[in-house]
């Protein structure tokens, strides 16, 4: 029987993804005036300014272990938000989240009990009915960002884990992010050699907007649901994110999916539901030693 606290949790998480589809799809509103790279590092350093201000970070609350995997944290993140801003500027929201999607699949399917590996055959054949490759229109260039943000994604989740071990509350998120901040200014920086020209205050402002709305009321947000809900359970959740961008692209961006794509979308959630029922960590954590999931 469904509880309470665990259909307020649901409904948390619920909250959590479709705050970071809906900051993503004004992301992509944004690509007019900035270029991806820009999009992403005026996010990351708002984000990481705002953490910083909110959390303060305590030294002692860190060793030099901890320290460093909430640095190297950082620098995943970047490369995440980065990547996957880059593949949103060519393949539809949808697409691209579900193909992002294949790193926790991937981490879920290696950590979980033998005869799962019908979870990445089955997401691989719901990615293939997405970018349908028979037709030759697929963007490869946005599908490797993409697949490359999932890469990053599986790197992020493997240190969050380990961050969140030994690091109580958002004191790791309060590192990671101005880390990524950082490494994203300097990459877009690189990137973009004219982008204070066209980083103007109300630019600057709509991204603090799209920074309180993309990472940092989701991860409030999923930090409430997880004192509520299983690992397993959130999970579960989780695997509804490909699904929610592809309703949020359709609405907000216009991204009108074919019924193909829909089937590719189903064949991706499910495998992600699968995955995360076979790959559960076992007994919960503490809430506050757990960290939420990424930009």
């Amino acid at each position: 029987m469904t509880t309470p606290s665990a259909r307020s949790g649901a409904l948390l998480a619920l909250g959590a993804m479709s705050c970071v589809q809906l900051g993503l799809a004004a992301s992509v509103g944004l690509l007019q005036v900035l270029p991806p790279a820009g999009v992403a590092a005026l996010r990351l350093v708002w984000a990481g300014l705002l953490l910083l201000v909110i959390v303060r970070p305590r030294p002692s609350s860190f060793t030099r272990s901890s320290f460093g995997a909430a640095v190297g944290l950082g620098v995943v993140t970047a490369g995440l938000t980065m990547l996957f801003m880059a593949a949103v500027a060519r393949i539809p929201l949808g697409t691209a989240s579900a193909i992002e999607f294949l790193g926790p699949l991937g981490v879920a399917v290696l950590r979980g009990r033998r005869g799962a590996l019908a979870w990445p055959v089955l997401a691989g054949a719901g990615v293939v009915l997405l970018t349908e490759p028979w037709h030759g229109g697929a963007d490869l260039v946005g599908v490797g960002f993409a697949l490359a943000a999932a890469g990053c994604w599986a790197g992020y989740i493997l240190l969050t884990q380990r961050v969140g071990d030994s690091v109580t509350g958002l004191q790791g998120l309060a590192v990671s992010m101005p880390v990524a901040g950082l490494v994203s200014a300097a990459a877009a920086g690189l990137l973009v050699p004219d982008l204070t020209a066209v980083l103007t205050w109300p630019v600057a402002l709509t991204g603090l907007g799209l920074a309180l709305l993309l990472p940092v009321v989701p991860f409030t947000l999923e930090m409430l649901a997880l004192r509520r809900l299983a690992a397993g359970a959130f999970g579960t959740l989780m695997a509804l994110e490909p699904a929610i961008a592809l309703l949020v692209g359709a609405v907000v961006l216009g991204q009108l999916p074919t019924w193909v794509a829909v089937v590719g979308i189903v064949l991706v959630v499910t495998a992600g539901i699968g995955a995360a029922r076979s790959g559960d960590r076992g007994p919960d954590r503490p809430a506050e030693a757990r960290e939420p999931s990424p930009v």
